[in-house]
């Protein structure tokens, strides 16, 4: 027998087979694709489709005419708005629900998931009826000797921004409680032991641990209420523009499919943007723990 090992004959790589449980999601991307992959190319389609074939003109009317321009901005500060209150009221709740015990929970839960139940329309309206001269806030106010003729509220941007983060809160609380509730309770008491003094704790414990749940709350209502719709329609009307009421004015009453597909398009490329930049900063902090 020589020196040299007699090698073996390689052997094919073994071939790779689908999992049938693969073939279960086909129904569901082609429902996808019938109601909105293709809804949605033919609206692009529209954007950049003429009388006279392609042309870019409605983009240039979206982004070059001041007024358009300005509804854009006023729907971005409008998402921001209401992203940072939610933000503020939602925190500390998502942390409340995510400790609380028994009855408590049960409460909590209830507070947050009912009003999820509840159409937009109905809460919207219901802003109204409390906000307007002759309204319940008014009347407390009156009967308290706080103000001595009811006051201006509805159709304001207070009022705007107090419905916004009414409707939206819950969706910035389930995310952030979600990761919370996988935290270890004791780490900050661990922390505390160590000498980190209560800024400390949250900056440096508490905050990173959370902010998974942080960045998909803000992706989440920033990308509903920069679209939002109903709400401002009913709270401001026709005095505070948003891209969703252009669009909507463009489609059914100007009949300008251009103007509404462009629009439409540039509402897209905002809520694209926010979530994709969500995702990586997810796979960013996901990665560096």
């Amino acid at each position: 027998m020589s020196a040299t090992a007699i090698e073996a004959p390689a052997l094919p790589a073994p071939r790779r087979r689908m999992d049938p449980l693969g073939l279960l999601a086909l129904p569901g991307i082609a429902f996808l694709f019938v109601v909105f992959l293709l809804p949605l190319a033919l609206l692009l389609w529209s954007s950049i489709r003429g009388g006279e074939g392609f042309t870019l003109a409605g983009y240039w009317r979206v982004l070059g005419d001041e007024y358009y321009r300005g509804v854009i901005l006023a729907s971005l500060q409008l998402g921001l708005v209401t992203t940072s209150g939610a933000l503020l009221l939602g925190y500390p709740a998502a942390f409340a629900l995510a400790r609380a015990r028994g009855g408590w929970q049960v409460l909590l839960f209830a507070l947050v998931f009912l009003p999820l139940t509840v159409s937009i329309i109905v809460k919207s309206f219901g802003w109204g009826i409390v906000l307007r001269r002759d309204g319940i806030l008014n009347w407390l106010m009156l009967n308290l000797g706080l103000i001595e003729r009811p006051v201006r509220m509805i159709f304001t941007e207070g009022a705007l921004y107090a419905g916004m983060i009414n409707v939206f809160l819950p969706f910035m609380v389930l995310p952030i409680y979600s990761v919370v509730r996988m935290m270890d309770p004791r780490l900050p008491d661990a922390a505390a032991t160590l000498g980190a003094s209560p800024w400390f704790r949250f900056t440096r414990v508490t905050l990173p641990l959370s902010l998974p749940g942080v960045v998909a709350g803000v992706s989440l209502v920033f990308s509903l209420a920069v679209a939002a719709y109903v709400t401002p329609s009913l709270l401001m009307g026709d005095r505070y523009m948003t891209m969703s009421m252009v669009m909507a004015k463009a489609f059914l009453n100007l009949r300008d499919w251009q103007l509404g597909a462009a629009m439409a398009a540039v509402l897209l490329a905002v809520a694209a943007f926010v979530v994709v930049g969500a995702s990586l900063l997810q796979r960013r902090l996901g990665g560096g723990r």
